[in-house]
């Protein structure tokens, strides 16, 4: 996850799909596993940060949570530049800019 130097670890997509939409819709993992077609497994290890979102995963929860196509995969994408950046910020600072902004 993050550096000894960052204030917060970022927040998973579980953490987001678990305190914004289940636990406020009072849908548990179970039925949002029976909705989506998906493991109850696979959707508790997405909850607790074990598992990443996959373009499989994104469009099923989705439809089943009412959202744009694109929501899941976006916040995964987002998640996962900035634990990369933090983890690998020493080798980013080195990178050459070949074109202007």
């Amino acid at each position: 996850m993050a550096t000894a130097s960052k204030a917060h670890d970022p927040i998973t997509p579980g953490e987001i799909l678990l305190t914004e939409f289940l636990e406020p819709m009072g849908i548990t993992q179970y039925r949002l596993a029976q909705a989506t077609g998906l493991s109850q497994t696979r959707i508790s290890e997405i909850v607790r940060g074990k598992r990443a979102i996959t373009t499989d995963t994104a469009p099923r929860l989705s439809k089943a949570l009412g959202v744009d196509d694109r929501f899941w995969i976006n916040i995964q994408t987002d998640y996962d530049l900035e634990v990369e950046g933090d983890l690998h910020a020493d080798e980013l600072a080195k990178v050459t800019t070949l074109v202007a902004s």
